[in-house]
């Protein structure tokens, strides 16, 4: 589950990508490397957030700029919603 690439569904960050840093006890922390820096991980439940099934290698996020860069990366490569 570690380093998978999630997108909020619930709360103040609702519709952002973060990347699963860690998982305890039913959680996941997850981070975005500006409002939540690597250094302080979100504790999410798994059911407010929204499983992408795409993962990053641990070397692509060691830095919270790192992690900036490749979750733009993958936000621009993302299938966007269709809104009807």
């Amino acid at each position: 589950m570690e380093g998978q690439i999630v997108c909020s569904r619930a709360g103040r960050d609702r519709g952002k990508w973060m990347v699963v840093v860690k998982e305890e006890g039913g959680f996941l922390y997850v981070c975005d490397g500006k409002e939540r820096p690597l250094g302080r991980p979100k504790r999410k439940n798994v059911k407010h957030l929204a499983l992408t099934g795409s993962t990053l290698e641990k070397n692509s996020y060691r830095t919270d700029k790192a992690l900036r860069r490749a979750l733009a990366v993958y936000r621009e490569s993302a299938p966007k919603k269709e809104k009807s």
